[in-house]
């Protein structure tokens, strides 16, 4: 466990640390309350010592700031104040500024070391769930199925690079591409062998698109975005291209009548430039882009698929 002591007192902070450290704590260090507030912001503590009375910014002030802090990163860490000051007055004013717990100077081992074990099991419970909320957070923007990003992952970014495009004046584009009768292999080969074919064709457009700030998701049932920030029309129908290229040297075997002799698909690119779109708000803008995109899509299919169109 990390603690962090804000201690002004150079004999107490001594003291304090060596019962930590002897526990097998980690310990910061910081010799008043703005430091304490800095350590926190930087080192991530699992607890924090607070001395009441000390320089530059005492411990009920830097106490409330961190609370502030916790606040804002959506956490909690505990904060025991440390003070000779134990009337029922000061115990309730620190509880009141964000406190936890008090601990009266001169600090007793024993009950320093019972506070300690305390706050290691409520770390240890709260690491275990801070790791259970990342787990449930991955789950609910990711497609069950093909491991991609889901729709509401995709219109949350999808706002996200939009305005981050109209801030830096950089191109966003946005491929939506599309199995070419998809209904006609689930079929005749099974909604079992529909799915395999899903999660193929999603491996494949994600062995395409590698920069980290490209996002490819499932759109709905066999239909797939691909959102291009700082991309501009050419390098975006050049990658549209490269997708196309890879379902078709795949073959994934798709042999009845009608069609083709392996699964292809269909892409419609659209590309936003900030200069274009200084006058719509940020719906308007989104929606032009994806519609733009799906008009493309849209003529590939009319015109029987297995190609890359700009709307």
């Amino acid at each position: 466990m990390k603690v962090l002591i804000a201690e002004d007192s150079r004999s107490s902070l001594i003291v304090i640390q060596s019962y930590i450290e002897e526990a097998g704590h980690q310990v910061v260090i910081a010799r008043n309350g703005q430091q304490a507030v800095e350590q926190f912001a930087r080192t991530e503590p699992d607890l924090v010592l607070l001395d009441v009375i000390m320089p530059i910014k005492d411990g009920i002030e830097a106490a409330k700031e961190i609370r502030e802090i916790c606040e804002q990163n959506n956490d909690w860490i505990p904060i025991i104040f440390l003070s000779a000051m134990t009337e029922s007055e000061d115990i309730a004013r620190g509880i009141k500024a964000g406190g936890d717990d008090y601990l009266a100077k001169p600090i007793d081992a024993i009950v320093l070391n019972a506070k300690l074990d305390a706050m290691q099991r409520i770390a240890t419970m709260r690491q275990q769930l801070q790791k259970a909320n990342r787990t449930l957070k991955q789950m609910a923007m990711r497609d069950g199925l093909t491991g991609l990003a889901n729709r509401r992952y995709f219109d949350e970014m999808m706002a996200k690079e939009y305005k981050r495009s109209m801030r830096s004046n950089t191109p966003i584009s946005l491929i939506m591409a599309d199995i070419d009768k998809f209904k006609a292999y689930n079929d005749n080969y099974g909604h079992q062998a529909g799915d395999d074919c899903l999660i193929m064709v999603a491996q494949l457009i994600q062995s395409i698109i590698r920069r980290p700030g490209d996002l490819v998701a499932r759109y709905g049932g066999e239909e797939f975005a691909i959102i291009l920030p700082e991309t501009n029309g050419e390098a975006a129908i050049y990658i549209a291209e490269s997708v196309q290229k890879a379902i078709n040297s795949q073959a994934i075997p798709r042999k009845f009548s009608s069609v083709t002799e392996h699964v292809t698909i269909s892409l419609g690119v659209a590309t936003m430039h900030p200069e274009d779109n200084q006058n719509v708000t940020l719906s308007e803008g989104i929606y032009t882009l994806i519609e733009t995109a799906d008009q493309g899509l849209y003529q590939v299919k009319k015109q029987g698929g297995n190609a890359v169109l700009a709307g």
